[in-house]
């Protein structure tokens, strides 16, 4: 994630409901050296904005200039077969050379492969 500009991917590879999936987030200043921010949150959500799981503004304890969030159990379970899509925001807090304290927010979007025998 480039600190100096939002950051929005999107993943072609679908995620198995209910199952365990880890993404890495890094971040870095405008010469792309890695920085450590000053706090970072996340928020877990299906493509109509509704939070999944009470997964709002979920801080981020230790902050790393690399962090892994993982989303597993019912942050991968599916409720409704036509909303499939998953969107994981970040919003963190860094210093750059424009000053500091500059927000940094980027989106994460991937979807859920539902499979037949899933308890």
């Amino acid at each position: 994630m480039a600190a100096t500009s939002a950051t929005t991917a999107k993943i072609t590879e679908k995620v198995a409901e209910k199952s365990t999936h880890t993404w890495t987030v890094a971040f870095t200043d405008e010469n792309d050296a890695a920085v450590t921010p000053d706090s970072i949150t996340w928020t877990l959500t299906d493509e109509g904005g509704t939070v999944i799981n009470s997964r709002s503004a979920v801080a981020v304890s230790s902050p790393a200039a690399s962090n892994d969030i993982t989303l597993s159990g019912d942050d991968l379970a599916i409720s409704d077969e036509n909303k499939l899509e998953r969107r994981l925001t970040i919003e963190a807090v860094i210093d750059l050379a424009a000053g500091n304290d500059k927000p940094v927010k980027g989106e994460l979007t991937f979807y859920l492969q539902p499979l037949v025998a899933v308890s």
